[in-house]
């Protein structure tokens, strides 16, 4: 079905869990957040459905996609354990894991219009307007994304300052 192999199929059934939680975790903190239930969970579905693109590959860019996925999922996991990294971690956790999602989205979309509905797909060549104009969309996403998660992190940033620190033991 769709022309996907049994590997592809766990490749995507194991990585598919990671966009709902994605969004979520977008929608109820405003970020990814590493150190939650939905966090381990994004991080094993993205894990395994990173090192899984590798066998099923057909062209280059898949290695890296997959490869940068990679590193940039243990590095925005990785960075809040840091201590040189106190000031800056939770920007650079957050841009991390913000482009892991990006990065999932990418081909998710490409592969999608390029295989449904199955035997007529949306979309014949990689180079269809249609599909460009949905990748664009989605970096577009990230941009504006990233800058609002960073304008909310300052803020709060911000706030943390001012408030006392009897204030902040009440919370």
């Amino acid at each position: 079905m769709f022309g996907i192999s049994s590997l592809g199929w766990v490749h995507t059934l194991s990585s598919l869990p990671a966009i709902p939680l994605a969004i979520y975790m977008f929608a109820r903190y405003g970020r990814i957040v590493p150190r939650s239930k939905p966090g381990v969970v994004y991080f094993f579905s993205m894990l395994i459905g990173a090192i899984t693109v590798f066998p099923i590959a057909h062209q280059s860019v898949s290695y890296v996609i997959g490869t940068a996925t990679i590193l940039l999922l243990l590095a925005g996991y990785g960075i809040g354990r840091v201590s040189i990294f106190e000031r800056s971690g939770k920007y650079l956790e957050t841009i991390f894991l913000s482009l892991t999602a990006f990065l999932l989205m990418l081909p998710t979309v490409t592969e999608t219009l390029t295989r449904v509905p199955n035997g007529h797909p949306i979309v014949a060549d990689l180079n269809s307007p249609i599909l460009l104009g949905a990748q664009g969309i989605l970096f577009f996403i990230l941009i504006v994304g990233l800058t609002a998660q960073i304008i909310h992190l300052r803020r709060k940033n911000r706030l943390k300052a001012f408030t006392s620190p009897a204030e902040m033991s009440a919370e």
